[in-house]
């Protein structure tokens, strides 16, 4: 194997980048801008005009670098080729054949951008000692990632791990941002806590500090609340953590993880949310599954990097 590898992460905003030793350290990190203008045209050829500038400053020459990860903000077939990303401009397109071509034919790896922090968090993460985990990312939205004997599993056509899609309430009459009603994400991501918590508010006239903060309240605030023991915060954490909870042991019969990794800006809220979490999974899932711990992720904002390089390296 040669020495060297990148790991990209791109983003709607930023793309993230490292350079790695192909057994495993990461040497260098950096960002830039996410151009997205003009159907996103520019992002390859700008994401390899940073890579050859720091070949250059680090004096690497092709012939060193093992490939290229790149994570994607949309679904990636096994083969490369991107169905579309939204927040990107693209539609349908082979991004490894694409960007190893601008990369004079340098090896590329192409995944989903979810399941790729997955595989970092799998390989030097929360996951490091496990081969099967399910990675679940509480953000604006709720993401997941897969990992099966240490591989990535996207499923027929990139889709596998999307929990945060998981039907969880059929009683739902506020619609998800996927047009469906009662998704996971519509309670256990940052915008969900704060959903939760306004209609509480709304439909109880308990008293609690959450009113002081009204429509500016944050899933921060709530769990802040919650750890001082609010007790109308503590109900709302209680409601995320019964559907994501539930969620994860339905996601177990079908897994059996020996890990999940929980993280994300809510998983901020740090033991106090693995701990509600847990108590419910262990609650509901099947006996033969009720050994998979809950852990916090530990990579962070670098999961993404970490687990593009792995693609790479493990390939």
């Amino acid at each position: 194997m040669k020495k060297y590898c990148f790991g990209v992460d791109v983003g709607g905003t930023t793309v993230k980048i490292g350079l790695f030793q192909t057994e495993g350290e990461l040497l260098d990190k950096w960002e830039i801008m996410t151009r997205t203008e003009n159907s996103g045209e520019n992002i390859l050829s700008d994401i390899c005009q940073s890579l050859q500038e720091k070949m250059r400053e680090k004096g690497i020459a092709d012939e060193e670098i093992e490939g290229v990860g790149i994570g994607l903000p949309g679904p990636v077939l096994d083969d490369g080729t991107v169905l579309g990303c939204v927040n990107l401009g693209w539609n349908k397109f082979n991004v490894e054949e694409k960007f190893s071509h601008l990369l004079g034919n340098i090896k590329v790896k192409a995944g989903n951008d979810a399941n790729v922090a997955a595989l970092g968090e799998s390989w030097k993460g929360g996951g490091k000692n496990d081969r099967d985990i399910v990675m679940i990312t509480l953000g604006t939205g709720v993401g997941g990632g897969v990992i099966l004997n240490g591989k990535i599993l996207t499923g027929y056509n990139g889709g596998a791990g999307e929990i945060g899609h998981m039907n969880m309430n059929d009683d739902e009459t506020e619609k998800c941002n996927c047009g469906q009603y009662g998704c996971l994400e519509q309670y256990a991501s940052a915008t969900g806590v704060v959903r939760l918590a306004k209609r509480y508010m709304e439909t109880n006239s308990s008293p609690t500090k959450m009113r002081e903060l009204g429509n500016d309240i944050t899933a921060k605030d709530v769990f802040d609340l919650a750890k001082a023991k609010d007790a109308g915060a503590e109900h709302v954490v209680k409601q995320m953590a019964e559907y994501l909870g539930k969620a994860m042991a339905a996601v177990a019969v079908t897994i059996n993880p020996q890990a999940f990794i929980i993280g994300g800006g809510v998983s901020k809220a740090g033991q106090y949310l693995i701990d509600a979490i847990a108590d419910v999974y262990h609650t509901h899932c099947f006996q033969a599954c009720s050994r998979a711990a809950v852990r916090l992720a530990e990579l962070g904002n670098d999961a993404g990097i970490y687990g593009a390089a792995a693609m790479v390296i493990q390939e």
